[in-house]
Formats: C-alpha cells, sequence, structure tokens
C-alpha cells in the first residue's frame, strides 16, 4: 500500500536575502518621505519666487523703462534715475524718513523694554497686562491711524480737551510742521509696540534667577541689574529688534497717506509715500520703481549689518 509523501517544511530564505529585502523596503519608504518632502519644498519655493522673487526682478526691469502698460514699454536707460535725482522733493523723503526712524528709535525701541521690564515684575495678573498691551497690534493699521486722527484733532480732539481740561496749552499736532512727524512716531510706536514688548518679555524670562539673587546680594540697585544683568543677557534680542525696527520704520507708509497725506508742507512725506506719488498720483511707475530700488539698496545694507551684529553677538 503506497504511503503519502511527506510534506516537506519550507525552506527559510538566507539570512543575506532577508537583509536585502529589509534594506530595500527601507530605501523605498526613505524615498517616498524624500519625494513628498521635496514636493512641498518645491510648491514653497515656486509661491516664494512667484509673489516675491519675481516682482524684485520686475522692479528692476521697470526702474530702466518708460512704463506704459497700454502700448508697451521702452527701454530708458538711466532717464528714471536722473529725473528722480533732479526731483527736490527726494532728499526731503529722505529726510523725513531719517528723521522718523531716529525718532522711532527713540520711542520704538527703549518703550516696549521698558514695559517688558515693568511687565516682568507683576507677580499677578500678568496674562491680563500682556494682552493689554499686545491689543493695539490686533487692529487694521487703517483704523489706527483714523483713531489716532480724531485723537490729534485740533479741535474736539481728545488730545486737546485733556489738555484744556489740566490747563494745559494745547497742540496743533498733525497741523503745524514742527510737531506732525512726532505725532505720527507716537502713532506707530503705540501700535507696534505689543509684539516687541512681548519678544522682550519672553527674553527676560529666560534669564536665570541666581544672578539677580547674587546681583542683590552684592547691593546692587534696580538700574545696576538693569544694567549689569538684563541688557548683558538680552543682548543678542536687542540688536535683533534694534536692526528690524530700523528696516520697519524706513518703509513707513501708513500713517502719512491716512493722517496727514503727506502735509503739512510736505513735512511728512517719506520714501514709501514719494513712490506711491510717483507711481499713482503721477502715474510714472519708472520713476516709483527707480525710487524703490534705491530704497532696497539701503535696505540691504542694513540687513547686511543685521547678519554681521547678529553673527558677532552669537559667537560672543
Amino acid at each position: 500500500m503506497a504511503t503519502a509523501p511527506l510534506l516537506e517544511k519550507p525552506v527559510p530564505p538566507p539570512q543575506a536575502a532577508v537583509g536585502r529585502e529589509r534594506r530595500a523596503a527601507r530605501l523605498r519608504r526613505s524615498a517616498r518621505e524624500h519625494l513628498t518632502a521635496y514636493g512641498f519644498l518645491c510648491a514653497a519655493v515656486v509661491v516664494f519666487a512667484l509673489f516675491s522673487w519675481w516682482p524684485i526682478i520686475r522692479n528692476v526691469l521697470l526702474s530702466f523703462q518708460h512704463v506704459d502698460f497700454a502700448t508697451g514699454s521702452t527701454w530708458a536707460g538711466p532717464a528714471n534715475f536722473e529725473k528722480l535725482f533732479r526731483d527736490p522733493l527726494l532728499a526731503t523723503a529722505w529726510r523725513n524718513t531719517v528723521l522718523f526712524t531716529a525718532y522711532a528709535l527713540v520711542l520704538g525701541f527703549f518703550v516696549p523694554f521698558l514695559t517688558a521690564v515693568l511687565l516682568n515684575e507683576f507677580r499677578h495678573a500678568r496674562a491680563y497686562f500682556r494682552v493689554l498691551v499686545h491689543l493695539p497690534v490686533m487692529l487694521p493699521p487703517v483704523v489706527v491711524a483714523l483713531m489716532w486722527k480724531w485723537f490729534y484733532d485740533p479741535g474736539p480732539g481728545l488730545l486737546n480737551e485733556l489738555l484744556r481740561t489740566l490747563h494745559l496749552p494745547t497742540s496743533d499736532w498733525l497741523d503745524s510742521s514742527s510737531t506732525s512727524l512726532v505725532s505720527l512716531v507716537i502713532v506707530s510706536t503705540w501700535a507696534n509696540m505689543g509684539t516687541a514688548t512681548l519678544i522682550y518679555l519672553a527674553a527676560l524670562q529666560t534669564i536665570p534667577g541666581e544672578l539677580y539673587e547674587a546681583a542683590e546680594l552684592d547691593g546692587a540697585n534696580l538700574w545696576q541689574r538693569l544694567r549689569h544683568v538684563t541688557i548683558p543677557q538680552t543682548r543678542f534680542v536687542l540688536l535683533v529688534l534694534l536692526l528690524l525696527q530700523v528696516v520697519a520704520t524706513m518703509q513707513v507708509f501708513t500713517e502719512p497717506y491716512v493722517m496727514t497725506g503727506g502735509g503739512p508742507e510736505d513735512s511728512t512725506v517719506t520714501v514709501m509715500f514719494l513712490i506711491y506719488r510717483y507711481a499713482f498720483v503721477y502715474n510714472d511707475f519708472g520713476t516709483a520703481s527707480a525710487l524703490s530700488l534705491l530704497l532696497l539698496l539701503v535696505l540691504a545694507a542694513f540687513s547686511a549689518l543685521y547678519l554681521r551684529v547678529t553673527r558677532g553677538a552669537k559667537e560672543d
């Protein structure tokens, strides 16, 4: 009687083959992950190039052209720059912009830092005061400008009413060439100090408490603790925000456009406001692009200084 053949046991694959299969699976999985990552990266690069790099390149091209969007642009060479430098308002715009930046550094740099130092000393309701300080940042810039324009009104404005209540002399605020620029700086500082204050506050909370305790044991007062502990420990953040604020304030536009229209007597005409005039009032996009290119070069110089200073702070 024939017997059924015994079932053969499967021969296990060699260990080398198993290792190759595992490596191949890992490579396939890694390739899929890398392709997905590079896909998202390429999409981001395309969007960034389309909305950031191409406008810069287009602006450089327009600055050397007579721009006519109806019949087509023609090459102008340096004619736009020659026209720009013959404009007497150019020097006024740069002077106002530099003055605005200087005033903004006096107010907009020190006020947020001192506010952060004060908030850092609070032990109760700290979160409430953080929200209160950051609240103006959440308001639309145009709304802030219109609100402060009413505050500055020489007649029924809030500030002059307060001065009358205190029996103090009133001011023309936006209607005087001697006070209009400073008035705009106050608005810009109030509207933008919230973000800087929170950044300073976060930096202050990283300072070890042992440093303050050691300073107090040595008899250091508040000013000495601020000078020898707080400022050195937050030096990097101070340098970064200082240079970022210079770059931001050099591009001021909303406040003079909404509140003064560049007046009185061109005392609040800034570089960005002059670019707007060339482009949308004079319909001269070539000269507007030329001035934009000059502003870009100035900001690029500040950016180079920013990188150098922050690199030195990191090395220290």
